[in-house]
């Protein structure tokens, strides 16, 4: 092991490579060689923050991963499977395909909507029957990744039960364990508070971590990684297909959202990094209590949940550049 990392560290002086860097590169080539990749569907509401994007991306460029099919949840979920399978074809991936779950009722604004415009389909296979499609053909070897509320999930679920528990596991962003949005005027966490995802959808949390599935949380406590103007810049200045859309899409978010922070917080892309390096953000067994306003509690009760509480924001920041800009 000491003869290893001295090799990694001459490596890194050579290249300007970190060792974390080179160790991930090691570790996801590994996985390529050696084993088959892990089997994941991905339930986005892509189309109002920009994170989903920069999650989809990290799946694409992670050789680790097989996306069966990516679903869409929350809204006009047919708008946003359109900003899917637009995605997808300009990063020549039309072998995976996108399905809308069930639309919902919001008022809140779709910052990408005009990216879905150029879009050639309009209509789209029913994204609950595909989770449930994907878990009857692969039984206990899928895993489904859930980065917005969970409307799409719930209806699954709802729909067969039975078939729903043949997923390997469920590993979503969402909820508030200890620590609320930001910081507060001391620069201290703020306290717990009702996220997003949950807040949008509680019963579909309630019904998941009743489902029989491994469930695995990635809170707020652990994937508010803001992603800072140098590592975005090269990002943007990369030039590829795959690039070149999130910087489309980050424009698009970014003039469609009013008084908004330039800095993109990725609180997706932390749950898609879980599933195959889940030393960057390690979990613990609790008991997760969910009431009708959202609000994520720690409980007493039998642990139903894995959920990570700290990640390692610089590793994971440098794992996603180099995964994204790759070619």
């Amino acid at each position: 092991m000491k003869n290893l990392r001295v090799w990694l560290v001459l490596l890194g002086l050579l290249f300007g490579v970190s060792v974390s860097g080179l160790r991930a590169q090691v570790s996801g080539g590994a996985a390529k060689a050696g084993s088959a990749p892990q089997l994941v569907v991905i339930d986005t509401d892509i189309g109002d923050d920009i994170d989903d994007a920069f999650a989809l991306a990290l799946a694409l460029k992670s050789p680790e991963l097989k996306v069966l099919g990516i679903t869409t949840t929350f809204g006009d979920t047919g708008m946003r499977a359109r900003i899917v399978e637009r995605y997808l074809k300009a990063v020549g991936r039309t072998d995976i395909p996108a399905f809308a779950g069930p639309a919902t009722k919001t008022d809140n604004v779709m910052t990408q909507a005009a990216y879905a415009k150029r879009a050639a389909t309009t209509k789209f296979g029913d994204g609950a029957e595909f989770i449930l499609r994907a878990a009857r053909e692969h039984p206990g070897q899928v895993t489904l990744i859930g980065i917005g509320p969970l409307f799409t999930v719930e209806a699954a679920i709802k729909r067969d039960p039975a078939a729903f528990k043949k997923l390997k596991r469920v590993v979503i962003m969402g909820g508030s364990v200890y620590k609320g949005y930001g910081l507060d005027a001391q620069g201290k966490p703020k306290p717990p508070e009702p996220e997003w995802n949950i807040l949008n959808d509680p019963a579909g949390l309630t019904a998941l971590l009743a489902s029989g599935v491994p469930v695995f949380m990635m809170p707020l406590d652990s994937t508010q990684v803001p992603l800072e103007e140098k590592g975005r810049q090269a990002i943007f200045a990369h030039g590829s297909p795959l690039t070149d859309q999130l910087t489309l899409l980050y424009h698009e978010w970014i003039g469609g959202t009013p008084n908004h922070s330039p800095t993109p917080t990725l609180f997706d892309p932390v749950a898609v990094t879980y599933t195959f390096r889940p030393d960057l953000c390690p979990t613990k067994p609790m008991h997760i209590d969910v009431d009708a306003k959202g609000m994520t509690v720690p409980g007493q009760g039998r642990p139903n949940a894995e959920v990570c509480l700290q990640s390692d924001e610089k590793d994971f920041l440098e794992l996603l550049q180099q995964r994204v800009m790759a070619d």
